[in-house]
C-alpha cells in the first residue's frame, strides 16, 4: 500500500506535538552526529523548544568556536554578495550609458543621411551642415592625396619603362653591328681555283 504524502502543518494537540518534537529532535541530533563522523565535517546544531528549552550538538570541543567560524564566513559571504551587487550595478549603468551613446550616434547618422530632419531646429541643421562640410573637406583632401600617390607611382613606372626601352635599343644596335660581314684581303699563299690552263692547246681529233 502506497503511503500518502503527509501535509506539513502545526500539530494542534499539545501532547502529540511534544511527542513528535522529542522523536524528531532525537533523530535530528543523531543525523548531525553521523554526518560529523562519516564525513569528518564540523557540525553545530541548536534547537529551542516551544517552551524555550535549549538542545544543542557540536562536533568540536566548543560550540562557540563553530559559531565564531560561522560568523566570519557569513561576513565574508556578505561582503562578496555586496561586491557582486555593486559590480553588477556598475555593469548595468555602463550598459545603459552605452545604449544611450549608441542611440545618439544612430540619430546623428540619420541626420547626416538627410533622414528625420523635419523636427530639427535651425541650429541643429546648421550644425549638421557644418559637419557635412568638414567631412567633404576631409574626403577631398584624402582623394587628392591618393591621386598624387598614383601620379608618383605612374611616373616611377614610366621612368623604369624608358630605361628598359633605352637598354633594349642599345642591345639591338649592338646586334645589328655584329651581324654585318667584314671582307678580308686574300693571302698570297692562298690558291684560288680558276678556269685558266697553262700549256699547248689541245688538238681536236676528228672522228670518221
Amino acid at each position: 500500500m502506497v503511503r500518502g504524502k503527509t501535509q506539513l502543518k502545526r500539530i494542534e494537540n499539545a501532547s502529540s506535538r511534544q511527542v513528535t518534537f522529542s522523536k524528531r529532535r532525537s533523530g535530528l541530533l543523531k543525523k548531525a552526529f553521523e554526518l560529523s563522523v562519516l564525513c569528518d565535517a564540523e557540525v553545530a546544531l541548536t534547537i529551542f523548544s516551544h517552551s524555550g528549552r535549549l538542545y544543542e550538538f557540536s562536533s568540536s570541543s566548543l560550540m562557540s568556536n563553530t559559531i565564531e567560524r560561522y560568523q566570519k564566513n557569513a561576513k565574508t559571504l556578505s561582503n562578496l554578495r555586496i561586491t557582486e551587487e555593486v559590480y553588477m550595478q556598475k555593469l548595468k549603468d555602463e550598459a545603459a550609458d552605452s545604449y544611450k551613446k549608441l542611440d545618439h550616434l544612430e540619430d546623428a547618422k540619420r541626420k547626416l543621411m538627410g533622414e528625420n530632419i523635419d523636427s530639427c531646429s535651425i541650429n541643429e541643421l546648421v550644425h549638421v551642415e557644418e559637419q557635412l562640410g568638414k567631412s567633404l573637406s576631409k574626403i577631398r583632401a584624402r582623394k587628392n592625396a591618393l591621386f598624387q600617390e598614383q601620379i608618383h607611382q605612374l611616373k616611377q613606372q614610366e621612368a623604369k619603362l624608358m630605361k628598359v626601352n633605352t637598354d633594349l635599343k642599345e642591345k639591338c644596335e649592338m646586334l645589328a653591328m655584329s651581324s654585318v660581314p667584314i671582307s678580308q684581303p686574300l693571302s698570297p699563299d692562298m690558291e684560288v681555283e680558276t678556269g685558266l690552263f697553262i700549256g699547248p692547246p689541245k688538238t681536236k681529233v676528228a672522228h670518221v
